[in-house]
C-alpha cells in the first residue's frame, strides 16, 4: 500500500518513509469557559443563504406557494424572518401587517416602517384593538397582562392567516429556539405558522443573523419584549439575560445533564432556573395530547408518510 501526504511547502510526499518522518499537526481542544458565546458562533452568510433555499423549497417547490404572509412587530426575530423572506420570494411577494394594540408603543410601529421601507414590501397596518377589546371590555374587563398578551396574539393569528387565504400566502413564524425552549410564547398563536425559518435559532444566533441581512441597527440592538407593559423585556421576565441562558440551553440541548452543566462552571440557579422554564414546557412544543382508543390515533401511532 502506498501513503501520501502534503509535505510542508507543498510537495507530495509518496513514499512511507517520508510520510511517518514528518512533523503531524498537534490539536488540542480548547480550553472550556462557561462565558464563552463561541460555541453559539454561526456563519451567518451560510445561515442566511441555507434559510433561504428552505423557503424556496419548502414554500415554492413542495407547496406551491409563491408569496409569504407575516406579522411584523417591530422586533428583530419579525424583522429577520422579513429579510429572508424578501431575499427567497422577492419584496413584491412578501406581505407584512402590523397588527398594533393600543398599548402598543409607537417605536415598535416606527421599528416596522423601517424593515417596510428598507425592502420595499407589501405593508398594512391593522389596528387589532376593537377586536381584542370586543372581547375583553365587553367580558373580562379585569383581565391580567398576560392573559391579554395571549388573547392580542391569538387575535393577530387570526388577521395573518385571514390575510394569507385572502392573498394565496403562507404565514411565516417569527420564534426563535430560546423563546421556543423557554415556552415564551402563546400556543396555537406565535407558533402556529406552517413555516418558521428562524424556530431552530437561539436568540444571540438571530441577532448575529440580523447583522449580517442588514437589519436596522435601532432594531437589532433594542432590547427585546413583548411590548405590553411599558419597560417590560423578556429578560427582566425571564430573570436571566439571554446570553446566559442560550449558553446553557446549547449545552442542555447535547445532552448534558443538570450535573455537568454546574460541574462546567455554569452557575448552579442559573442551571436551575433553564432547566425548570423547558422542564415544565414541554407541552408547548407538542401538538395536543390525544386519548388513544386504537391502534390509528392520528400524530400518536398513525403516521402518514411525507409526501415528496
Amino acid at each position: 500500500m502506498r501513503f501520501f501526504a502534503i509535505g510542508p511547502k507543498g510537495q507530495s510526499a509518496s513514499e512511507p518513509s517520508n510520510l511517518f518522518s514528518m512533523a503531524l499537526t498537534v490539536l488540542r481542544a480548547r480550553e472550556f469557559a462557561a462565558d464563552s458565546d463561541e460555541p453559539l458562533a454561526i456563519n451567518a452568510p451560510l445561515v442566511a443563504d441555507w434559510l433561504v433555499r428552505f423557503l424556496k423549497d419548502e414554500c415554492i417547490r413542495r407547496r406551491g406557494v409563491t408569496k409569504a404572509v407575516l406579522a411584523l412587530s417591530g422586533g428583530v426575530d419579525s424583522a429577520v424572518v422579513a429579510y429572508l423572506c424578501a431575499r427567497a420570494f422577492g419584496p413584491k411577494n412578501v406581505y407584512a401587517f402590523r397588527m398594533p394594540y393600543k398599548i402598543s408603543s409607537q417605536e415598535s410601529v416606527d421599528h416596522a416602517n423601517l424593515v417596510v421601507n428598507d425592502l420595499g414590501i407589501h405593508a398594512r397596518t391593522i389596528e387589532i384593538t376593537p377586536m381584542v377589546d370586543g372581547y375583553v371590555c365587553t367580558h373580562e374587563e379585569d383581565i391580567s397582562p398576560s392573559r391579554l398578551g395571549n388573547v392580542c396574539a391569538r387575535t393577530r393569528m387570526i388577521v395573518a392567516f385571514d390575510q394569507g387565504a385572502k392573498i394565496g400566502a403562507l404565514p411565516m413564524g417569527t420564534g426563535n429556539k430560546s423563546e421556543r425552549l423557554f415556552g415564551y410564547y402563546t400556543w396555537h398563536a406565535d407558533d402556529s405558522p406552517p413555516i418558521n425559518p428562524i424556530g431552530d435559532l437561539f436568540k444571540t444566533q438571530v441577532w448575529q443573523l440580523a447583522i449580517e441581512l442588514g437589519v436596522p441597527s435601532e432594531i437589532v440592538h433594542k432590547p427585546a419584549s413583548a411590548d405590553l407593559i411599558k419597560g417590560q423585556t423578556d429578560e427582566s421576565d425571564f430573570g436571566i439575560t439571554y446570553a446566559k441562558a442560550d449558553r446553557i440551553l446549547h449545552f442542555m440541548t447535547q445532552g448534558f445533564t443538570k450535573s455537568k452543566l454546574i460541574e462546567l462552571g455554569f452557575p448552579r440557579d442559573e442551571v436551575e432556573l433553564v432547566w425548570k422554564r423547558v422542564d415544565t414546557t414541554h407541552w408547548k412544543r407538542r401538538l395536543p395530547t390525544v386519548a388513544m382508543l386504537s391502534s390509528t390515533a392520528i400524530g400518536e401511532y398513525y403516521l402518514r408518510p411525507v409526501d415528496f
